[in-house]
C-alpha cells in the first residue's frame, strides 16, 4: 500500500509518522491510526512527548539517542549524508506537522457532484481542458482554505473556549459582513473582538481566529463582486480566459465557490492558452538570454506582424517565438499585402458598393461564379472558426485563399482580361465587380488580425468616410452564391491545370521555355475531363498561347502525366508565331485583344 517506499532510495524500510508527512498521514488514516500533536508552533515537543517536552526538535537528536541507549533500544547509530527538505525562500530545514485547519468538504453538501455537473455544462476551448479539470475535481480531497500567514484576508471565525465549537450565529456573521463592507477586512486584525460579537456574546468566552484564506479562495470569489455588483456585466460570465495552469487555480477555485454558493459554474465557457516559449520550446528567461521584447518586435516588424504571429499560433499549446519564426510570418504578411495591392491597383477608381444579394451575379461567367462559391465556403469556415475561437485555422484559411485561390489561380487567369479586354467586356465587368467583393470581404475578415493594415487600406478606399473599418459588420455572404455543381466542375478542371503547369515547369527547368505563354499544349483527356474542357477557354485557363483538348490516347508516347491523376496527359510544344505586344501571346493570327 505504501507506494512511496521504493528500493531505489534509502533502505526500503520507512517508519510511519502520521503527524509529520502527508503520505504517512493518509496511510495511517486508512488504517485507523490517529495523528497526535507532537510539535508546537515554535518547533518544540508538546506534552504528548513528556520526556522531551519543551525541547526544540533540532536540539533533541542527541538526547533521543541517549534515551534509546539508556533503555537499551538502540541497535546502532552513525552519521550519513542524505536529502532533506528545505525552505525555497529561507533555505532553512523543514519539518512537516499535522495541524488543525479549515476545510471545505467535497461531499457533505454534494459539492463534488455539483462541480462535475457544472463542468459538463461548460464549453471548453480547447476541448481537452474539460477532461483536465474534470479529473482534478473527481479525485481531489477536501479543500483546505486556511493558511497561517501574517498578511491576507482573515477567516472571520470565533471558537468557544468551553465547547471548542465554531460560533455560527447569523447575527454575528451579518454584523461582521457589514463591518467588512464599511471598513475592509484588515479591521479583523486590529479591532477588538467585542466589536464583531456585538452585545449578544462576551469576547472572553471566545478565541478569535488569526488564520487567513488561501489566495485561490480570494480569486475564486471575484465573480460575486465583479459580475453581480455591476449593471453593465452579467452573471455568469460568458467566458473565463487565462493560462492553462489555471485549471488548478482560478478556474478551479471559482468553480467550487460558485457551485457551493450558487449551484452552478460562474462561467459559460473557459478558454485556456499555453505560454510563450523560445523557438526551441524552452522557457524564456533573462539568465539564458532568450527573451524577445515586444518593443523589439514592433520596431523591426510592426504591430501587425506580431498580431499575425498571435493569430497563426495554436494557443492550445505553448507558443514558440523567435526572429526566424517572425520572418516566416512577415513573408506571409507580404503575400496578403500583395493581394490587397493587386485589388487596389486594378480597381483604382472603380471601387463601388456591391449589393451582395443582387441576382445579376448569377449571370456571370462560370469562373466568377466559382469564385463566389469559394467566398461562400470561406465565409462559412470563418464564422465557424470564430465561434470556436480557432484563430490559427481561421488565419490559415484566409492566407491560403489569398496565396492559392487568388494570386496563384484567379488573378493569374484574369490578368489578361483585366489588362487587355475592353471596358465594355462583360467578362471584365464581372471580374471588376468580383474584385470589389473580394476587397470588401477581405478587409473585414482580416480586420481583427491586421487591424492597422486594414484600417490603412480602408481609409485609402473610402477617402470621404470618417468612420473605421472596425465599426463595420462582417460581410453577409448570401446562400445563393453556393454552387456545388460548379465546385465539382472546377475541382476536376484544376486537375487538368495541375498537370499542365507541371509539364510546363519541366520544360522551363530544361531551358526549353521561358514563360508559360511560350507554350502550345495538346491536352489528352478521358471523357469526364474532355466534356468539361470544351466548356472553357483552355489557353486562358492554362495561361498559354494555345491549348487544345483531344480524346485520351494510351498509345501516344512522350506525353507528360502525373501518377496520381489519371485520365490527363499533356504534350508541351513551343508556340509558333509572333508575340502580341498587347496580350504577349505568341500567335500567327491577329490578336482579338487589339
Amino acid at each position: 500500500e505504501a507506494q512511496f517506499v521504493t528500493l531505489e532510495q534509502g533502505t526500503g524500510i520507512v517508519h510511519a509518522a502520521p503527524s509529520h508527512g502527508p503520505d504517512d498521514f493518509n496511510l495511517c488514516l486508512k488504517h485507523g491510526i490517529k495523528a497526535i500533536d507532537t510539535i508546537d508552533d515554535s518547533g518544540r515537543y508538546t506534552n504528548n512527548i513528556p520526556s522531551f517536552k519543551g525541547i526544540h526538535i533540532f536540539k533533541a537528536d542527541q538526547l533521543i539517542i541517549d534515551k534509546l541507549k539508556e533503555e537499551q533500544k538502540l541497535l546502532g547509530n552513525g552519521k550519513l549524508t542524505h536529502s532533506y527538505p528545505h525552505s525555497w525562500r529561507s533555505k532553512a530545514p523543514l519539518v512537516h506537522r499535522a495541524t488543525q485547519q479549515w476545510f471545505i468538504s467535497m461531499e457533505s453538501h454534494g459539492l463534488r457532484k455539483k462541480a462535475l455537473k457544472a463542468i459538463d455544462e461548460t464549453d471548453f476551448y480547447p476541448k481537452k481542458g474539460k477532461e483536465r479539470i474534470r479529473s482534478m475535481i473527481k479525485l481531489r480531497p477536501d479543500w483546505c482554505i486556511s493558511r497561517q500567514r501574517t498578511w491576507g484576508v482573515p477567516l472571520p471565525i470565533f471558537v468557544s473556549k468551553k465547547t471548542n465549537e465554531v460560533l455560527k450565529d447569523p447575527e454575528v456573521i451579518e454584523n461582521i459582513a457589514k463591518i467588512y463592507e464599511k471598513e475592509g477586512s484588515d479591521c479583523w486584525f486590529t479591532d477588538d473582538s467585542q466589536k464583531f460579537l456585538g452585545n449578544k456574546y462576551n469576547k472572553k468566552d471566545f478565541i478569535k481566529s488569526t488564520d487567513i484564506c488561501e489566495v485561490w479562495f480570494d480569486s475564486g470569489s471575484t465573480h460575486s463582486f465583479v459580475l453581480e455588483k455591476r449593471d453593465d456585466l452579467k452573471w455568469p460570465a460568458s467566458m473565463y480566459l487565462e493560462g492553462s495552469d489555471q485549471h488548478r487555480g482560478w478556474f478551479h477555485s471559482s468553480l467550487l465557490e460558485s457551485c457551493g454558493t450558487r449551484g452552478r459554474a460562474p462561467y459559460e465557457s473557459i478558454l485556456s492558452h499555453g505560454f510563450v516559449v523560445d523557438g526551441k520550446g524552452f522557457k524564456m528567461s533573462k539568465s539564458t538570454g532568450n527573451i524577445i521584447s515586444p518593443a523589439d518586435i514592433l520596431k523591426k516588424y510592426g504591430a501587425d506582424i506580431l498580431r499575425v504571429w498571435v493569430a497563426a499560433s495554436d494557443y492550445a499549446e505553448d507558443l514558440r517565438l523567435d526572429f526566424s519564426i517572425l520572418d516566416q510570418h512577415a513573408e506571409s504578411y507580404r503575400k496578403i499585402r500583395n493581394t490587397f495591392r493587386f485589388l487596389l491597383g486594378n480597381l483604382q477608381d472603380q471601387k463601388t458598393d456591391i449589393n451582395f444579394n443582387s441576382d445579376k451575379v448569377l449571370n456571370w461567367p462560370d469562373l466568377e461564379k466559382y469564385m463566389l462559391h469559394k467566398i461562400y465556403l470561406l465565409d462559412q469556415n470563418f464564422k465557424f472558426y470564430f465561434r470556436e475561437y480557432n484563430f490559427h485555422k481561421l488565419y490559415k484559411d484566409l492566407l491560403n485563399f489569398c496565396s492559392q485561390d487568388l494570386s496563384a489561380f484567379y488573378f493569374d487567369i484574369r490578368k489578361d482580361t483585366l489588362y487587355c479586354d475592353g471596358k465594355d467586356s462583360q467578362t471584365r465587368k464581372a471580374c471588376i465587380k468580383l474584385l470589389n467583393i473580394l476587397l470588401d470581404s477581405l478587409l473585414k475578415w482580416f480586420a481583427p488580425i491586421l487591424s492597422f493594415t486594414t484600417e490603412e487600406i480602408y481609409k485609402i478606399v473610402n477617402k470621404n468616410e470618417t468612420d473605421s473599418i472596425h465599426l463595420k459588420n462582417f460581410p453577409d455572404i448570401p446562400l445563393a452564391w453556393k454552387n456545388d455543381r460548379l465546385f465539382k466542375k472546377w475541382s476536376k478542371l484544376n486537375y487538368i491545370r495541375q498537370v499542365c503547369n507541371s509539364a510546363i515547369e519541366v520544360k522551363r527547368s530544361n531551358k526549353e521555355l521561358g514563360s508559360s505563354l511560350e507554350a502550345d499544349l495538346e491536352i489528352y483527356l478521358d471523357d469526364q475531363y474532355l466534356k468539361l474542357a470544351k466548356e472553357i477557354n483552355l489557353s486562358e485557363y492554362c495561361i498559354t498561347s494555345r491549348a487544345i483538348a483531344k480524346p485520351f490516347d494510351n498509345k501516344k508516347e512522350n506525353l507528360f502525366q502525373i501518377e496520381n491523376i489519371s485520365g490527363v496527359k499533356v504534350l508541351v510544344k513551343k508556340a509558333k508565331g509572333k508575340k502580341c505586344p498587347r496580350c504577349w501571346k505568341i500567335t500567327n493570327n491577329k490578336c482579338d485583344k487589339n
